[in-house]
């Protein structure tokens, strides 16, 4: 599978690139636990996606860029999830959200063949949450969503007011299972809260210019026409900070590099990232992560 993803792009003539697997940062995104390494009085964290560095790549002038990697995300296991896992992360210049919703299809149509041979659904976040749930995503409320999810006290309690965390959670338990079974679903424009690396939606400033890619109820792929705009940003990582301050999380500085990057400027382009794993499972009519990895994450307790 990585030899047909290398050769899908080489016909494309994206180029293959190759950053740094150890950042300085850690990701401000609420959602993701970043695993940290230290080296005597030095610390770093591994890669959650190699996003960032390629993003200043483009600023720097390189041309449609891709990258298959490994990545590390805390707090992940599951039939579903490992800690560590392979990504394959790309940037076109110039593509719009359905140039690089096209793209995608057109990889995972060459990856998994016969498993795809359905047309795939097209479909706004806000109709896929109307045609499982009958409501309107952008304006419910969290107190509306935990009642519909039936949500316990305890349940209530760790989601901590977090509307967002209320979405995920029905969209992971009520929304996707409802797509069809073997088929690929893409879900576009997210609420803008849920994209804080996308650009809004030109014609409606509530939404962002995101997009899913599922295989049933799994998730394959994420990505979106990226945001070029360095002030934005800034003040959107400091938003992600703030937050996790409210839920009691460790508050990572922000990535100084990027910002400056995107001052210099980065040029108009859309990102996507596909989990391999996950693509050989579907490949393979697998539904566990763990029985397509040569070794899943060895971590151990101390003593």
């Amino acid at each position: 599978m990585i030899q047909k993803i290398r050769d899908y792009f080489l016909n494309e003539s994206v180029t293959e690139v190759c950053t740094p697997t150890l950042t300085s940062t850690a990701v401000t995104d609420p959602s993701i636990s970043s695993l940290q390494v230290s080296n005597n009085d030095k610390s770093g964290f591994l890669q959650t996606s190699p996003e960032f560095a390629m993003k200043r790549l483009l600023a720097a002038g390189y041309p449609d860029i891709y990258q298959i990697c490994r990545v590390f995300r805390g707090n992940e296991s599951g039939r579903q999830h490992l800690l560590e896992f392979t990504m394959v992360e790309w940037y076109r210049l110039n593509f719009t959200l359905q140039n690089i919703i096209d793209d995608t299809i057109q990889l995972l149509k060459f990856l998994l063949g016969d498993r795809v041979s359905k047309p795939p659904t097209l479909i706004s976040y806000s109709e896929a949450f109307d045609n499982a749930l009958g409501i309107d995503p952008l304006f419910i409320s969290s107190q509306e969503l935990a009642n519909m999810l039936k949500a316990d006290g305890n349940l209530c309690d760790a989601m901590n007011a977090d509307h967002d965390a209320w979405l995920d959670l029905a969209m992971a338990t009520r929304v996707a299972p409802s797509f069809p079974v073997d088929q690929l679903t893409i879900v576009s424009h997210f609420p803008a809260s849920q994209a804080s690396l996308a650009r809004l939606c030109p014609i409606d400033n509530s939404l962002a210019d995101r997009f899913e890619v599922f295989f049933g109820t799994t998730e394959l792929a994420n990505g979106f026409v990226e945001l070029t705009d360095a002030t934005e940003q800034r003040k959107r990582f400091k938003s992600e900070q703030e937050k996790r301050g409210r839920n009691g999380q460790s508050i990572p500085m922000i990535d100084d590099a990027l910002i400056a990057s995107l001052e210099e400027g980065l040029p108009p382009c859309a990102g996507v990232a596909l989990g391999v794993d996950r693509a050989l499972m579907i490949a393979e009519g697998i539904d566990d992560i763990n029985q397509v990895v040569t070794f899943t994450p060895e971590l151990h307790h101390d003593l």
